[in-house]
Formats: structure tokens, C-alpha cells, sequence
């Protein structure tokens, strides 16, 4: 089973027992984080994919440590004019290990056919 959830801006795919590595949220290491924001949701049998969201669904995580990711170099640069610029950027991320992902059990409604009443004519006089 795997779902695809959407957070900090972006959609990851996710399933049981995964670390995913999340922009930086504002959770201390150790506590629970849970998603509400599911966009397509795959289990053995069937795809359910939600108009934006899949309803009653929910992703439960537990944050295990933040961090900063490796240093990206950008180097600017123009030619003739002597003019070289480097910078440099690393972002912050939390690392989150997902525990579950629980869906609501659809239930099976009975809808019994009923005979239409016959519409009224209207009467012309």
C-alpha cells in the first residue's frame, strides 16, 4: 500500500516503514506528525484518487531528526567584466519515518429502487 501526500508545497510518495526527508517542520524530534492532505491512495485491489483529496484518509509519521542537506554552489558569472560571484545554500529538512497509513473503511450503502411518481399534467385551459 502506498500513498501520495502533499506537504511543504510539494507531493511525496509514501508507504509503511519509509523515511522521507520533508522541508524543515516545525516539530521536535520524537513526536508524531500525521497528513490529512492525500491525493491518490493504492492498495492491492484498487486506486482511489481524490477530487483534490481522498476523504477519511490520514498518513501518521514520527519525526526522527532534523538536519541541513548537502551545500549547493552557485556561481555567477559575466564575461568581460571581471565580475564572478559564488554562493552557496543548504537547506533545512526534517527526516520523518512513516508508521501508518489508515483509511476509513468505505461502507456499503443499499439503495433500494423506488418507482417514480407520474408527473401531473398541467392543464390547459
Amino acid at each position: 500500500m502506498y500513498a501520495i501526500i502533499e506537504a511543504c508545497g510539494r507531493q511525496y510518495k509514501v508507504q509503511e516503514g519509509e523515511t522521507v526527508y520533508f522541508e524543515k517542520l516545525p516539530e521536535e524530534e520524537g513526536k508524531k506528525v500525521s497528513f490529512d492532505k492525500v491525493v491518490l491512495l493504492s492498495d492491492d485491489k484498487k486506486i482511489q484518487v481524490g477530487n483534490p483529496y481522498v476523504a477519511g484518509v490520514k498518513v501518521e509519521g514520527k519525526v526522527v531528526s532534523h538536519g541541513r542537506g548537502e551545500k549547493i554552489l552557485v556561481f555567477k558569472y559575466k564575461a568581460k567584466k571581471n565580475e564572478r560571484k559564488t554562493r552557496g545554500h543548504r537547506q533545512d529538512y526534517t527526516k520523518v519515518e512513516i508508521t501508518s497509513i489508515k483509511a476509513k473503511a468505505e461502507k456499503a450503502e443499499k439503495v433500494e429502487k423506488t418507482e417514480k411518481p407520474a408527473k401531473a399534467e398541467k392543464e390547459t385551459k
